[in-house]
């Protein structure tokens, strides 16, 4: 299979918002990658605890380098916060950037019939990629940062974003539903060098 991007996704997990110099993804076996996420309600958006994470999720995005993969996107449990917030901002400077959003409490409220494989991999699991079927386009209903709702459409590598991020809030991870998964030196030895995914 030829992979299309070198891309990894963030998706940040933390089970209780700490007062951390860095925000810091969490290891694979952190429990906050592997539950349901809790909603964000008023409550923690009058606490300012939605801005704190949103700046931390930023802030551990942009730190992100592992062997010269670009992040686009993390989940509150990839630093391990269990609440239900994802953001986009592509790091990447090498093709047309993707939009930046704040999805709070997202739902996927529309799939296409038509999916197709795709390669993925994760800022959770830098040494895994894989090959997972997502649908090609999608809607989803979230809160932005201010609390308002809004309604996105996505297709493409948006689309395979803003699913794998759902994912995260979920408690699944790629592998989980993964066609087939590699290794860094599997793909290294099968010059599979480029991986678009999250």
């Amino acid at each position: 299979m030829v992979w299309k991007r070198r891309i990894c996704f963030a998706n940040a997990a933390l089970s209780a918002i700490v007062a951390l110099p860095m925000a810091k993804l969490v290891p694979e076996n952190h429990p906050a990658l592997h539950t349901i996420a809790e909603e964000i309600t008023q409550e923690d958006f009058e606490s300012g605890m939605v801005d704190k994470l949103i700046k931390d999720l930023k802030s551990a995005l942009k730190s992100y380098s592992v062997d010269g993969f670009t992040a686009v996107a993390i989940a509150a449990p990839q630093i391990g916060v269990s609440k239900r917030l994802f953001i986009i901002e592509d790091q990447s400077n090498d093709r047309d950037s993707l939009p930046c959003l704040v999805a709070i409490n997202p739902e996927i409220i529309k799939f296409s019939k038509k999916t197709h494989i795709v390669g993925e991999g994760c800022l959770s699991l830098p040494n895994l990629y894989g090959e997972v079927r997502r649908h090609k386009n999608v809607t989803m209903r979230a809160l932005d940062e201010h609390g308002n709702e809004y309604q996105r459409g996505a297709g493409g590598l948006l689309a395979q974003i803003i699913q794998h991020e759902n994912n995260h809030l979920d408690g699944i991870l790629f592998p989980d539903i993964a066609e087939r998964v590699y290794t860094k030196e599997e793909m290294e030895s099968d010059d599979l060098h480029t991986v678009a995914g999250g």
